[in-house]
């Protein structure tokens, strides 16, 4: 699921393909700017804002885009076969002599003049993986409404922009309160905390190919192997033998990359209690009945 991690990782692939490059092919597949060609033009830069992307264009143009729950970019080399998805989801195509960039099912893509990019991004609160983060006023938001329910004042991407559903989860879990708990019902200090972790933590993946917010592993036991069959009939003379009972295999000690995003009715890392899952705003939401404090559903 896309979040600032991972889109702040897609930004950085489409600029070391692109940047400083000349389009050789251009094809926006909307309705609105099906007749844009922007070939010729020089990609300037690719960079993220929070769980938005800007590919800056030679002329002052900007072409914007959103991956939203599924939507994604990906970078070809010209003779390679692409692998995103059938054509009909094919949303836009840059390509140069060297990388081919396709875009899939994404569903907010729209050019518009640089000077114009306050437009759709200005409304963001300050972004947990940008040069100029500053917890200061995402603080300052979150405390605005001390009546909202954790998990939305997060997910609201004017509070502080990067946080998706996942890192909503997670974040919940690390600070030992449900996502339904209001803002200003957190203990003393625990807001600023959790701004510091939870930029901490988008920085910590930044660069993962696989999200990671653990730092304990669980312990499961493997299955034991089919019990051995007793051994063929032995001459009436000679007492039967008992069958092998099979040997107890050790527990393995299994990675655990997530505390309760996806884990529903799997026991809990800390305290063995089965996490739970109900929706919050349209949104599945993942928590433990035991370490996490609050109200629920």
């Amino acid at each position: 699921m896309p979040e600032g991690d991972t889109v702040l990782q897609t930004a950085t692939r489409l600029h070391e393909a692109l940047a400083g490059q000349v389009l050789t092919r251009s094809d926006l597949r909307v309705p609105r700017f099906a007749t844009a060609d922007l070939s010729g033009r020089t990609v300037l830069d690719v960079t993220a804002r929070g769980k938005h992307l800007l590919t800056r264009i030679e002329g002052g143009l900007t072409l914007h885009s959103h991956l939203r729950m599924d939507g994604a970019w990906r970078v070809y080399a010209p003779d390679e076969r692409w692998r995103g998805g059938p054509e009909h989801q094919i949303r836009a195509i840059l390509a140069n002599e060297e990388h081919i960039a396709v875009g899939y099912r994404l569903p907010v893509l729209e050019l518009l003049r640089t000077s114009d990019e306050d437009r759709v991004v200005g409304h963001l609160g300050p972004d947990l993986l940008g040069p100029d983060w500053d917890p200061g006023p995402a603080l300052d938001r979150l405390r605005a409404a001390p009546e909202r329910p954790l998990g939305e004042a997060l997910l609201d991407q004017r509070n502080l922009a990067g946080i998706g559903n996942v890192y909503k989860c997670e974040l919940c879990f690390l600070a030992r309160v449900t996502p339904w708990l209001p803002v200003g019902a957190l203990p003393d200090g625990a807001l600023p905390r959790l701004v510091t972790l939870a930029e901490r933590l988008l920085n910590a993946n930044r660069d993962r190919p696989t999200r990671t917010t653990t730092i304990t592993s669980e312990l499961r036991t493997p299955p034991s192997p089919p019990n051995a069959t007793p051994a063929q009939s032995a001459p009436a003379t000679t007492p039967a033998r008992a069958p092998a009972r099979p040997r107890a295999r050790p527990p393995v000690r299994v990675q655990e990359r997530l505390y309760v995003y996806g884990r529903a009715r799997r026991p809990c890392l800390r305290c063995g209690t089965p996490i739970r899952l109900a929706d919050q705003d349209d949104r599945p939401t993942y928590w433990c009945p035991g370490c996490q404090s609050g109200p629920t559903p």
